[in-house]
């Protein structure tokens, strides 16, 4: 079943968010089992991020986060955020693509 985590945070400094995340590809390439991810911005709240990533089940995530290079990135994240990010830990209970229209 697929699995969704949800990570959401305000930073001052999104540049070295961006340069965080793209180390983290670098160090996990081979190892991550992330599937999918996007990374969003609050049109409203300038400082408010959400990133929202798929993983192939909640087992793959928790082996994601396991990851040493996960755990270092994790605490430089919070070093970069004003607060504690937001972790949503959830279970897709049905998935559908729609046609434009």
């Amino acid at each position: 079943m697929t699995f969704i985590q949800v990570i959401e945070y305000d930073t001052k400094r999104p540049a070295e968010m961006e340069l965080l995340y793209d180390e983290f590809l670098r160090a996990t390439e081979g190892k991550r089992t992330l599937t999918h991810e996007f990374h969003t911005h609050d049109r409203e709240r300038t400082d408010h991020y959400v990133d929202i990533v798929e993983f192939p089940s909640y087992e793959a995530a928790m082996r994601n986060n396991d990851l040493p290079e996960t755990q270092e990135v994790a605490a430089r994240m919070r070093e970069l955020c004003t607060g504690e990010p937001r972790f949503l830990n959830l279970d897709v209970m049905d998935a559908q693509t729609y046609p434009r229209g």
